[in-house]
């Protein structure tokens, strides 16, 4: 670790009031302490460590005898403990301070401290607070070189919506079969001719699948049909260590023109998505931060006061780093409500969705926050349904 991580490390301590940042890992249960502190997920782990980093002095390295070697690579004291007796008089040394862990009663995410582990850290008289934001100043925020990244891949990503609807496309004009398979395979192969790379495939769901948020299927999948709606999803990164993923959805309809019940929808579900954004750019130009929660708060209400409360089955969105799915704040008030604040380097998706029993839509944009700005990445955002026989992206 080096002295220019390690300040940043305590920068982002006191940034949030805490006296310090607990690391610990047992049989690498704690894969963001591993990530974070850079050591190897390969090591050996059957013993307890401890990694204490105050906001101001000496970090303390709590190993045991036989695996006291564990945290060579981190600066700081060591302590080395054989029996129990000798681990709680180490971890007595931390106590009265007020520590992030990684635990927290509504981010899942970042919730890696077993309650055993922590029930023997508060028994030693240390004061525990959820590292949730410390987590995100450190892993879920892009410095420029990640939102460069984040740019190119998105750019990628919209290129192939477009060149996956021309295939659609030509399949509809042709009469051609076309099966969910055939549209992923393509996809697929684009993200690889342009040296992306993805956690799992994406989604392409038709019909009746598009109304199941994270449909998948194995084979060709099923056949699309005149008048399905075809959902894309689809998330990439560029390869190499520290990219940052981008994540889009767009949907078409596999007819000339979709109907107006699906126009209806897809509309009301467009207004919803730039109604984040807008909610997010004035509360920046009002000099205010917003949570990620508050974002969701917006663009639910708007969608229930459309008459969608029965239709809604997730958060609007979630934050976006190395992972797809990553540490920063989600956009959410719903499943695990986020209160952390959306701060300079945040990238996370915008993906508002309606679905019903024949079919479902969602419309899926990234944004990130720089110099106190909201910019949506990539291209030109979806404002209307993909169509066959005419009108293409």
């Amino acid at each position: 670790m080096t002295e220019a991580y390690l300040g940043r490390i305590r920068n982002a301590i006191r940034g949030e009031s805490l006296d310090g940042w607990l690391f610990s890992n047992f049989r690498h249960r704690d894969r963001l302490s591993d990530e974070l502190l850079d050591l190897p997920s390969d090591s050996v782990n059957s013993r307890p460590w401890v990694y204490a980093v105050p906001a101001e002095g000496t970090p303390v390295r709590i190993v045991h005898a036989i695996e006291s070697g564990a945290l060579n690579s981190l600066p700081g004291e060591k302590k080395v403990y054989a029996g129990r007796g000798e681990y709680l008089s180490a971890l007595g040394l931390l106590a009265g301070k007020e520590w992030g862990a990684h635990l927290s009663a509504d981010l899942p995410i970042v919730s890696f401290l077993d309650e055993g582990s922590a029930d023997t850290f508060r028994s030693a008289g240390l004061r525990l607070r959820s590292a949730a934001s410390l987590i995100q100043r450190m892993k879920g925020l892009l410095d420029d070189e990640g939102i460069a990244g984040h740019e190119r891949a998105a750019a990628g990503l919209y290129a192939i919506v477009a060149e996956t609807w021309a295939f659609v496309d030509g399949a509809f004009r042709s009469g051609a079969p076309l099966r969910e398979g055939d549209v992923r395979s393509l996809m697929l192969h684009a993200m690889a001719s342009r040296s992306l790379e993805t956690d799992h495939p994406p989604i392409v769901a038709a019909g009746k699948n598009a109304g199941d948020p994270h449909y998948d299927f194995s084979g060709q999948g099923a056949p699309i049909r005149r008048g399905d709606v075809v959902q894309l999803d689809l998330w990439a990164k560029e390869k190499g260590r520290g990219s940052a993923y981008a994540d889009i959805s767009w949907v078409g309809v596999f007819a000339e023109r979709e109907s107006e019940r699906q126009r209806k929808a897809f509309g009301d579900l467009i207004a919803a998505r730039d109604l984040a954004v807008a909610y997010i750019r004035r509360a920046l130009a009002s000099g205010r931060r917003p949570s990620g929660a508050s974002v969701d708060e917006a663009v639910r209400s708007a969608l229930i006061a459309a008459g969608y409360a029965d239709a809604l089955r997730h958060r609007t969105g979630h934050g976006i780093d190395t992972e797809c799915h990553g540490s920063g704040a989600n956009i959410d008030s719903f499943e695990f409500p986020d209160p952390r604040l959306l701060l300079d380097g945040s990238c996370f998706s915008i993906e508002p969705g309606i679905y019903f029993d024949d079919f479902g839509l969602r419309t899926e944009i990234d944004v990130y926050l720089r110099a106190g700005e909201a910019i949506v990445s990539g291209g030109r955002i979806q404002t209307e349904f993909l169509r066959c026989g005419g009108v293409v992206v």
